[in-house]
């Protein structure tokens, strides 16, 4: 799992009819604290997560075990909309 902060939506009118439903997100991968870091992911939406959530990304066979994703072509989605790290010192 990775943290990330999702930054926009993906549409696509034309998709593998396993996606039709899903809510495609970019997200922008961050270090736990936060900071955006320079790589960028799209990832199915399985928490009702939206713009500025900072989110949980799982990937790759994980990515297809949550209710939403079973059986999607997907690599990558958003699991978790985090509240609140904490870091030991």
């Amino acid at each position: 799992m990775i943290f990330a902060r999702v930054i926009g939506t993906v549409v696509s009118t034309q998709k593998d009819e396993n996606l039709n439903g899903m809510k495609l997100l970019l997200c922008k991968e961050t270090d736990a604290s936060g900071k955006p870091l320079n790589t960028y992911h799209v990832a199915v939406d399985a928490v009702q997560a939206g713009e500025g959530d900072f989110v949980l990304v799982a990937y790759g066979s994980s990515a297809r075990m949550t209710d939403v994703t079973r059986n999607a072509p997907i690599d990558a989605v958003i699991m978790a909309i985090i509240d609140d790290v904490q870091l030991a010192e």
